[in-house]
């Protein structure tokens, strides 16, 4: 997001170069001190989707999601693993690099969106993942029943990911301050996101709950942005009425956040 929205000195063209440089630095850590680098990008992800895959359809009887399963259940947990590892981020933006939040004249909101970008950038690098498996269902699937085809739907990832970079900002900028000036916080998060990822629909549809949980579901902003991330593989996930709400929230939520950063940013600066 601009910086002008927070209020804070500079140009668009410095606040978007040092969101790049900050970003990759994240990034080139993140890669270059670790033995398995990109791979940790692909690994969670992969390995959670194989355990719920196993569980499902070779231990117990499913009745929710789409076939074929694996890509149901990747399409969202990559997405997931974006926002989920952008918000716990967000709960020691400040504090991790608190001399340069004091100290530079770059708008604080930097240190929110940095995280934003540099955990896309790695849901980027983990869609040839998902890449893979809709390439292996094709080459190896004969039951049409089970085969996925990539169709128009394809069109609505960017939608999708542009919806959720809004989300996670208008997050970011709640949490991020509120976390310096409450600890407790950072732990209530955790907790929250354990909880979140049950009521997110990623190993169910919203359309698998039962009666007025339906309707909840749909007020998850989560549900109408991973949804348009299934669009691709699975067209009869459309619901206006979830998208409708995902966006509404979404915007809301960036509101509140900016609203709350702009109120909260000197108060922070003491703190740290």
């Amino acid at each position: 997001m601009s910086h002008a929205a927070v209020g804070a000195p500079g140009t668009p063209r410095r606040y978007l170069h040092s969101l790049w440089l900050l970003s990759a630095r994240d990034l080139k850590v993140r890669y270059s001190t670790s033995l398995l680098g990109y791979l940790w990008s692909v690994l969670d992800p992969l390995v959670m989707s194989a355990i719920y895959w196993f569980v499902f359809t070779q231990i117990f009887h499913r009745d929710v999601g789409e076939e074929p399963y694996i890509v149901f259940l990747i399409s969202a947990l990559l997405p997931w693993v974006w926002f989920n590892a952008s918000v716990s981020d967000f709960t020691r933006a400040f504090k991790k690099d608190a001399r340069l939040v004091r100290s530079t004249a770059i708008p604080r909101s930097i240190w929110v969106n940095r995280i934003v970008l540099s955990k896309g950038m790695e849901y980027l690098f983990s869609l040839p993942v998902l890449a893979a498996f809709v390439v292996i269902n094709l080459l190896v699937e004969q039951n049409p029943a089970f085969r996925v085809e990539v169709g128009w739907g394809i069109l609505w990832m960017p939608v999708a990911m542009i919806l959720q970079t809004v989300l996670l900002v208008g997050l970011g900028l709640l949490v991020a301050p509120l976390c310096v000036l409450y600890v407790d916080l950072e732990r209530t998060t955790a907790l929250i996101l354990r909880a979140m990822f049950y009521a997110t629909p990623i190993i169910y549809n919203v359309t698998d709950l039962p009666g007025a949980f339906q309707t909840l579901g749909a007020f998850n902003p989560l549900s109408g942005i991973f949804m348009l991330y299934r669009m691709p593989f699975f067209p009869d996930q459309w619901n206006p009425f979830t998208l409708l709400v995902s966006v509404a929230m979404s915007l809301v939520i960036l509101a509140l956040g900016i609203w709350v950063f702009r109120a909260m940013e000197r108060p922070v600066l003491k703190e740290l």
